[in-house]
This record gives structure tokens, sequence and C-alpha cells, in this order.
């Protein structure tokens, strides 16, 4: 559910209309951040417009929800979403300070992590299916995806989003962009909790077994 001004989306239109308004964010920081376009980071900010753009066009099939968080914890979500997004591309004063050393390689090895997340995360998407939601849903005939990346990890496409945040991080460099990654990192731990909740909810000890030989977000670590 999205609410602008009178306007109410619910189900897939909300998500592609949220997923538009992150793009438009991003893109106003770019303006904002005039140096950031003779910088590498905007080559991260192109490439996560880019996969915010296919992500909201794979959002328009998905199966009938039968309930849904609330409007309000989703609220936090995005909020928590939308302030990683800021400072990652914004100097914030006091933050706006290096702490990776400068050069090609660094910027080399954080769009590389940015892209193989992205690659991840279109996989996950594909293997979830009419599954996905970008809320925390009970589906219509909801199936339990153990398939791909999920035969190894509960929330692939979480872990790609981290992954992403990480790779932007590592091209800025800067301290502003790395307290960023922290706060996203909150925000999927908050959400993970959630979500397993209401899976268990669903598929009650089939869940639990799979949860016993899987990993939440790395393989064989976390």
């Amino acid at each position: 559910m999205l609410r602008i001004g009178p306007l109410l989306l619910t189900g897939a239109s909300a998500t592609a209309a949220t997923f538009v308004l992150a793009a438009a964010l991003v893109g106003a920081l770019v303006h904002y951040r005039a140096r950031l376009l003779a910088s590498p980071l905007s080559i991260s900010a192109a490439l996560w417009i880019g996969f915010m753009i296919y992500w909201s066009v794979a959002a328009r099939n998905v199966a009938p929800t039968r309930s849904r968080e609330s409007a309000q914890s989703r609220r936090v979500h995005e909020m928590l979403l939308y302030g990683a997004l800021l400072l990652v591309f914004v100097p914030v004063p006091g933050l706006d300070r290096r702490i990776l050393p400068s050069g090609t390689l660094v910027v080399a090895i954080g769009i590389a992590v940015q892209i193989a997340s992205m690659l991840l995360a279109r996989s996950a998407r594909q293997h979830l299916g009419r599954n996905w939601s970008a809320e925390i849903t009970k589906k219509a005939d909801h199936q339990l995806v153990r398939s791909g990346p999920y035969a190894v990890v509960r929330h692939p496409i979480y872990t790609a989003i981290l992954g992403m945040f990480v790779g932007m991080a590592v091209v800025s460099g800067d301290l502003h962009a790395f307290l960023g990654v922290v706060l996203i990192a909150i925000a999927y731990y908050r959400k993970i909790r959630l979500e397993e909740n209401n899976l268990r909810e669903v598929f009650g000890a089939t869940y639990d077994d799979y949860t016993r030989t899987t990993r939440a977000l790395i393989p064989w670590i976390l």
C-alpha cells in the first residue's frame, strides 16, 4: 500500500510506484551532488536506477495476496531504505571523509560487487516467481521455494540488496556511505525477523526444517 496525497495505490501498482519514487530520489541526489556526475559513483547510481526499473517491471507478475503487513510496518522499512540511500550518496557534513584508499582497483571492486549482487537478485526473483512481494504477505497458493539460490540461503534478494549497498559504499569510499550500509542492514534484520515469523505461520514445521538446512543471508555463515 502506498499513499501519495489523495491517491492510494495497492499491490503491484504500489510496488512499481515505490521503486519509481526511489529512482527519482537517486536521480535527485545525483543532480544535487554535482561532483557525482564526474565521479565513479555516478556508475553506481545508474546501476541502481536500472535495477529499480527492472524490479518495478517484474513486480507486475505476482500471485494474489491474502494478507499483508501493516502500512505502518511497511512505511518503517521504506524510511530506512530511503535513509540508507541518502547516506550513500549525500556528503553529510562531518561524515564526508574517505576511509578507503582511492584508485581504479577499489572502484572496480565496488562496481563488480554491485553487478554480482544485481545478478543474484535477478536469479532469486526468477526462482521466486509469483510468490514474490515487496511486502511481508501471505499469498494465495503460497509456495516455499527451495530452488536456485534459495537452496543455500533463505533471503537471497536481501543478500543481493545488502551487497549492492556494500558495492556502492566501496565505490564512494566515504564514511557516510558505509553508515548507509549499517542502516540498510538494520532495515533487513528487522524485515527478516518479521518475514520468518510470517513464513512459519504459513508453512509450519516445513519451514522449520528449511531453516535447519540453510542460512538466512550468507551460505554456511549467517
